[in-house]
C-alpha cells in the first residue's frame, strides 16, 4: 500500500478529469466529482448515484447534481506505486463517467474497463 496524501489524490482525479475528451466533457450536465476517504461498501473504488443522462427526459429538471465518488483508501490499498495510482483513479474515473453515460458495467466490461 501506497499513501498519498488526500490532496494529491485530489489533484489526481483532477488531472483524470481532464483527460476526458472535450466533445464528452461538453455534454455532461449535473454531475459533482468528490474524493471520499472509504466506500459505504467494501471492494468499491468509485461509485455513480443519480439518472444518467440516457435516462432524463423533458421532466428533468431541479434535481440534485448526480455524484460520482472516487474512494481514496481502498484505491492506495491495492496500489504499490504512484504510478499506479494514477493509472487506477483514470480507469475509475473513466467507469465512474461512463455511467453518467449510461453505460453499465456489463457493456464496460466487454470494451476493456
Amino acid at each position: 500500500m501506497i499513501d498519498v496524501s488526500r490532496s494529491k489524490f485530489e489533484e489526481l482525479v483532477a488531472e483524470a478529469l481532464d483527460l476526458i475528451p472535450p466533445d464528452l466533457a461538453k455534454v455532461m450536465d449535473n454531475v459533482v466529482v468528490v474524493v471520499v476517504d472509504d466506500p459505504p461498501e467494501q471492494g468499491l473504488l468509485g461509485l455513480y448515484t443519480g439518472i444518467p443522462l440516457t435516462e432524463r427526459g423533458e421532466w428533468y429538471s431541479g434535481v440534485l447534481p448526480d455524484r460520482i465518488e472516487i474512494y481514496r483508501n481502498p484505491t492506495l490499498a491495492i496500489c504499490e506505486t504512484e504510478a499506479d495510482v494514477v493509472e487506477e483513479v483514470q480507469i475509475t474515473v473513466v467507469h465512474e463517467i461512463a455511467h453518467h453515460f449510461g453505460i453499465d458495467d456489463d457493456r464496460l466490461h466487454e470494451l476493456g474497463w
